[in-house]
């Protein structure tokens, strides 16, 4: 009978024991349960070991890495050159933290344990379809880390209607199959976060700004690095959820926004300043001019509508230049996705060879600049001269027989008009 009360796995009896589990064919002791967690914790520990190593062992240097970004994005090196120094800067910080941990655990004199790297979020200001979701995009894939795109405009205060800042990282997680490990040195793109500016004061509201400063207080701890409590499934659809623990401290968050009417502001500062003396002659400065973002200061985005604690979080702020024709021409048919060869591949799969005269990219061209939509304009258009042609695609098929599907000026013209 006394064998009933014994551990399965070590064989001590329950007089031996401080307590006993029972399950449906055995028992286990506490001394093999703390056994077991403390071989787990360790292997765990050494996988995120092996983790961090293979991160840091697979970054790029920042020349690299804008040379990554150049196959994928066209123009806009000023923006890829801060990006890629932050990006290198940030893993490189990881590694700091890594190693500094390992000596500790190992009693090694430490020379910069008092010393602490902080990280640097990124703001990207630009218009729209300029390349800002594209280089956070382009990144992630070149460092093959966890990438997950938030937007703004959905986000309110905690107990509104709407969704909660932690679903940002709700989202981070979904993408690594609930690593936590993995999530923690991934990278967010907070897209269009202009939009969560607080509303002005000469407009004043008796309602609270839920969508606007509340968000951005609540974006606070996130973007500063501290361990929050993020709901799996994300939102306030599921109240009963357990809680995961993400620490944001190694999390690098990208931000973007056309600030839509900051040129007023800019203008209006730069004027007060130079209409100042005698036989002075203000310049208005337009947001179609390439030097336009370089002068943003933080002051711009505080009367924009951005508290200063948010920007604050964001210590790199750059830029990327409005689209030439010259540019979207480029994006057309250079980058390794451009879209001319995206089309050519969609047709090369039902043997039609597709061409694409200069005039006609051309005309693609000036109707986006006249739409205003940047790169995405670029989109609309092909869609719109290749959709008859994709329509009809079974009567150009022929068994074993390549044809050629040309586009020209004229088609374009008729097509587009």
């Amino acid at each position: 009978m006394e064998d009933l009360f014994k551990c399965n796995f070590c064989g001590r009896k329950k007089n031996e024991i401080t307590f006993l589990i029972s399950g449906i064919n055995g028992h286990i002791c506490n001394f093999c349960i703390e056994k077991t967690y403390s071989l787990i914790h360790k292997k765990l520990e050494q996988k995120k070991e092996i983790d961090e190593q293979q991160l840091i062992k697979f970054l790029k240097k920042p020349k690299e890495i804008k040379k990554f970004l150049d196959q994928y994005v066209v123009g806009q090196d000023e923006a890829k050159k801060v990006i890629s120094v932050a990006v290198y800067n940030h893993y490189k910080r990881i590694q700091f933290i890594v190693e500094n941990k390992k000596n500790k655990i190992e009693k090694k004199d430490i020379k910069n344990e008092k010393i602490e790297i902080e990280k640097s979020n990124i703001l990207l200001i630009g218009n729209t379809g300029t390349g800002k979701t594209l280089l956070a995009k382009s990144i992630s894939k070149l460092l093959k880390i966890p990438f997950t795109i938030a937007d703004a405009t959905t986000l309110t205060e905690a107990g509104y209607v709407g969704e909660d800042v932690e679903s940002i990282l709700s989202r981070l997680l979904q993408s690594v199959n609930y690593n936590i490990n993995s999530a923690e040195k991934g990278i967010v793109f907070i897209d269009e976060i202009d939009k969560i500016s607080k509303k002005s004061n000469s407009n004043p509201s008796i309602t609270r700004d839920v969508s606007g400063e509340g968000v951005q207080q609540a974006l606070l701890k996130i973007l500063e690095g501290t361990i929050i409590n993020v709901p799996p499934q994300g939102g306030r659809k599921h109240p009963d959820q357990k809680m995961i623990p993400i620490n944001t401290e190694n999390i690098l968050f990208i931000a973007g926004g056309t600030f839509d009417g900051i040129e007023k502001i800019l203008s209006n500062r730069i004027n007060q300043y130079s209409t100042i003396g005698y036989h002075t002659q203000s310049k208005k400065i337009e947001k179609k001019d390439v030097i336009f973002f370089k002068n943003i200061i933080s002051d711009d985005l505080k009367k924009f509508g951005l508290i200063p604690e948010l920007i604050g979080r964001f210590p790199i702020i750059t830029y990327l230049n409005p689209l030439n024709k010259i540019m979207l021409k480029k994006i057309l048919t250079e980058p390794k996705n451009a879209l001319i060869k995206q089309y050519q591949e969609l047709f090369n799969m039902d043997k039609i060879s597709l061409n694409v005269t200069n005039k006609a990219l051309n005309i693609i061209v000036d109707k986006t600049i006249q739409l205003g939509l940047g790169a995405r304009g670029l989109r609309f258009f092909c869609e719109k001269l290749f959709l008859d042609y994709m329509f009809n695609i079974d009567d150009h098929i022929e068994e074993n027989i390549h044809k050629k599907l040309n586009i020209d000026e004229n088609v374009a013209k008729k097509k587009l008009s």
